[in-house]
């Protein structure tokens, strides 16, 4: 068991010069873990809210200070004092503190930040990398790579509705005669 000691949460730019939200945690043997939330360009019906200020005249109500708040206010209290090894029960919390089926409370980008963070702090706990950690005893398998021949939606310059059109290769045994079945 290693609790968690502190978390802080601030406002910070992505690489397109907009507001999201990063996390910091720090756990009583000294590990710590940071995690910054992107966010796309484009919105689904059926996603998590991320919680913006709604400020025009503050990054053209793009900003994040209620999902710090939230952090700082709401879930660091709550999570401080938990277990940090415990990422099931870390999450869980997590979700009943916002109630919410779609986030909309506390917001997505604030809830993944400190589910994030603690899972890179809980790693750096025990010395192992990430995916290790989220593999737990399970051996990690590497994902199908998916190729991206296409783009539309709202990152493109043309009228296409769909985001992407990918290949996904079914039947190689290696990710190399996957990429190769893809070019």
């Amino acid at each position: 068991m290693v609790l968690i000691e502190e978390i802080i949460a601030r406002e910070i730019l992505d690489s397109r010069g907009n507001p999201t939200i990063e996390v910091d945690v720090w756990l009583e043997d000294g590990a710590f873990g940071r995690a910054a939330i992107p966010s796309g360009a484009s919105k689904g019906t059926r996603e998590a809210l991320e919680l913006r200020d709604g400020d025009p005249n503050r990054f053209h109500g793009k900003g994040v200070q209620k999902a710090v708040k939230n952090v700082m206010d709401e879930i660091g209290p709550a999570v401080i004092g938990q277990d940090a090894l415990d990422q099931a029960k870390i999450d869980r919390l997590l979700l009943q503190l916002d109630g919410t089926e779609n986030k909309s409370m506390l917001g997505a980008n604030a809830i993944l930040g400190v589910s994030l963070a603690v899972a890179r702090a809980a790693a750096d706990s025990l010395e192992i990398p990430l995916f290790r950690y989220i593999a737990g005893a399970r051996e990690p398998l590497l994902p199908r790579p998916m190729m991206n021949v296409l783009n539309g939606g709202e990152h493109a310059d043309n009228n296409v509705d769909i985001q992407e059109f990918m290949l996904v290769p079914i039947g190689p045994d290696t990710v190399r005669d996957a990429i190769r079945a893809c070019s």
